[in-house]
């Protein structure tokens, strides 16, 4: 079953805090521990509570600190925006979201109110925040005043937008319903929708959309001068006190709200006789406007009476008051628990949680997101320190690279090159770079050299190695280097800035060697593309892999890609789909692919199949309809070097995405390549990755 849910709405004032408070309710009784999430909340005043929040938080007594549970307000999330720094709000997001999912077993998650204008950003932002906590969604849609083609066309533009994300949406309430359109609605949704959702139809209730006397006095920023304790009465409607009370009180509606000068005492005790009287309807409260206070007798007779309602007294006009009154809106709050209540009662009668609960059952998480999967490396990173030796200190980037990683401080840093240069080129750069909390060794110098050198001695000299070249070898960083990862000094390795992948991994190759379940050395990339990470391999090392090499590449890959939270549908990718091609290089995938099934039947690989076919769903579809690979994969295994490199180049520079790599697989301890071209991030998440590999993943 899926962890949360995401609630989600395409417009304000549609009634979610129903279905947030009814599914929270109905949670809790089958599940231990219920968290409550709200990724952006309205702006609020210094001192005060979201009203969402403390709704929740207080009336479900959730072990959670209002701070705990929201990332942003909306202004500053608004501010963050406008300043193009979208990593920093998804970040923090899931940053958030991530530390209450250690603390609970499901959680929900309440979208954004609609409450101002913007409504087309707030909607794309909702369900990129829903794909990028990788979680299911429920959207809510109301009907009040709509004709039946603008609440389907206004439901269907909010679930169109969430798919078109990849996000499971599960579900669609449509709510405020009149009751005599309950089944037309219910039959609009199962025919302009998938079956395969399930639809909720509420009624509107009245009751819940008027505000309280609490909410009218807080919005007219009234004085409550009598009825603090009847403040949640609702206020059906208003009417404005002008006329002689002989003609106003046959004005009066069930639970209206009364607006008159306060020195009109005829009107006031009038409305209050009549709030007495059962042949009159009841009254919410009494509205004093222009600041004018009753005289001091009348007060007194109005407190003396044995049933009274809320009287306010706001400073503004009649007519001005009217207005601000007209314009308040209903929302559920803590302190009120009727309306909580009715509101739960509500959902229960009408939402089938059994039908929702087996949807959320079926549910499987998808693509996993840049985003997603940049939190998790860091959480992993975190778990056990590793010290990493990054070999180039005289390349800008690197520094550039270790300034950031030494910010994060989840990992320890080893970097070879002189002293007096790297601290010339920090000062050159203008970064923060605290070398106190990095190690820094010149090969050339180092009391290490010696000792190195005998040991590579030793263990080459079966292949004509004499000790002189052996001591020539040591002097260069990346021998230097990756003879302290085979001593245990560091934990891995990151290099290839400045030099070719040859010289990178070839110390690896010659004295680290492989393990003993790898047949030959591999390489991955991660590819950071829009919405999703996919594997791409071998892109680096292996020109042309025969059959058996090429199905060890792809069981690595697929290895790699579990260790990293991705669930591996693996695609053989050639220049034909299925029995549609034949050939030299289509047989050999063909043949790679059996091995794969054979030697790991678990493993969901499909194979020959072309680029397009295996990561375009509609293509998918088309060219292999039976296959559970074709248009979801995630791990694409190249037939050759040749197409490899050029394929992430080619999709690294058409799309704009990250590709981190080459991550060498099937080395018994992690060194990993760089490419020349690499950026200050190509360099973080490398040297990331090599840290959680050092884990023994």
């Amino acid at each position: 079953m899926s962890k949360a849910i995401y609630i989600a709405t395409n417009e304000n004032n549609s009634g979610k805090s129903i279905l947030v408070l009814g599914l929270m309710s109905m949670v809790m009784y089958k599940t231990a521990k219920v968290g409550y999430y709200r990724p952006i909340i309205d702006n609020v005043e210094e001192g005060k509570q979201d009203n969402h929040l403390k709704t929740v938080l207080d009336y479900f007594k959730l072990n959670t600190l209002p701070e705990e549970a929201y990332a942003f307000t909306k202004s500053k999330f608004i501010a963050l925006l406008n300043n193009n720094e979208k990593g920093k709000i998804f970040n923090k997001i899931i940053e958030k979201y991530k530390k209450l999912e250690e603390q609970y077993d499901f959680i929900l998650v309440e979208g954004t109110d609609f409450s101002g204008e913007g409504s087309a950003v707030e909607l794309n932002y909702n369900g990129l925040i829903a794909k990028n906590l990788g979680i299911p969604a429920i959207i809510v849609s109301k009907g009040v005043n709509k004709t039946q083609d603008r609440f389907v066309s206004d439901l269907k533009l909010a679930y169109d937008s969430f798919v078109k994300k990849n996000v499971e949406v599960v579900g669609l309430v449509a709510n405020k319903i009149q009751e005599k359109n309950l089944e037309l609605v219910a039959s609009l949704l199962k025919k302009n929708f998938p079956e395969k959702l399930y639809n909720c139809v509420i009624p509107l209730i009245e009751s819940l959309d008027h505000p309280s006397i609490k909410e009218v006095a807080a919005q007219i920023n009234g004085k409550v001068l009598i009825g603090h304790d009847l403040m949640n009465n609702e206020c059906a409607n208003s009417t404005v006190g002008a006329m002689q009370l002989s003609n106003y009180i046959t004005k009066l509606k069930n639970n209206c709200l009364v607006i008159t000068p306060g020195d009109r005492a005829d009107l006031i005790l009038g409305a209050l006789q009549a709030n007495l009287s059962s042949n009159y309807p009841s009254v919410a409260g009494i509205i004093l406007t222009g600041g004018l206070v009753p005289e001091p007798s009348i007060i007194k007779l109005i407190e003396g009476l044995q049933k009274v309602v809320p009287i306010v007294l706001v400073e503004e006009g009649t007519f001005e008051t009217a207005n601000k009154v007209g314009a308040v809106r209903s929302h559920i709050y803590a302190e009120n628990e009727q309306k909580i209540q009715q509101a739960i009662q509500v959902f229960e009668k009408n939402f089938d949680f059994k039908k929702m609960e087996a949807q959320l059952v079926s549910v499987k998480s998808k693509d996993i997101t840049p985003r997603m999967f940049q939190y998790n490396m860091i959480q992993r990173a975190k778990k056990i320190r590793k010290n990493i030796v990054l070999p180039e200190g005289n390349d800008d980037r690197i520094l550039m690279a270790a300034a950031k990683l030494c910010a994060t401080d989840i990992l320890d840093l080893t970097i070879l090159g002189k002293e007096s240069e790297i601290k010339e080129r920090i000062a050159f750069l203008e970064i923060e770079l605290d070398l106190s909390k990095i190690t820094i060794i010149d090969p050339l110098t180092s009391h290490h050299l010696p000792a190195f050198s005998e040991k590579l001695f030793e263990l080459r000299k079966h292949k004509g190695l004499t000790i002189n070249i052996a001591r020539d070898l040591m002097e260069d960083p990346s021998y230097f280097g990756t003879m302290m990862v085979y001593k245990g000094m560091v934990d891995g390795m990151v290099a290839g800035a400045t030099q070719t992948t040859k010289n990178t991994i070839l110390p690896a190759l010659q004295f680290i060697k492989t393990t003993p379940n790898a047949s030959i050395v591999s390489s991955i990339f991660f590819m950071y593309l829009k919405d999703r990470v996919s594997i791409f391999g071998d892109c680096a090392i292996n020109p042309n892999p025969n059959a058996e090499e090429l199905a060890a590449i792809a069981i690595s890959s697929a290895a790699s890609a579990k260790a990293f939270g991705i669930e591996p549908k693996i695609a053989m990718l050639s220049y034909s789909s299925g029995s549609s091609g034949s050939g030299e290089d289509v047989e050999r995938v063909k043949e790679a692919t059996a091995i794969v099934k054979q030697r790991n039947p678990e493993l969901n690989v499909e194979g020959p199949i072309q680029y397009d076919a295996a990561v375009d769903p509609e293509v998918g579809k088309k060219k292999m309809p039976n296959s559970e690979v074709a248009g979801q994969a995630n791990v694409l295994i190249f037939p050759d070097l040749n197409t490899g490199n050029n394929t992430y180049k080619a999709v690294q520079r058409e799309t704009g995405g990250l590709a981190i790599g080459p991550i060498l697989q099937g080395l018994k301890k992690p060194v990993n390549d760089l490419s020349r071209g690499c950026n200050v991030d190509d360099i973080y998440n490398t040297v990331i990755i090599t840290a959680i590999q050092a884990q023994g993943i």
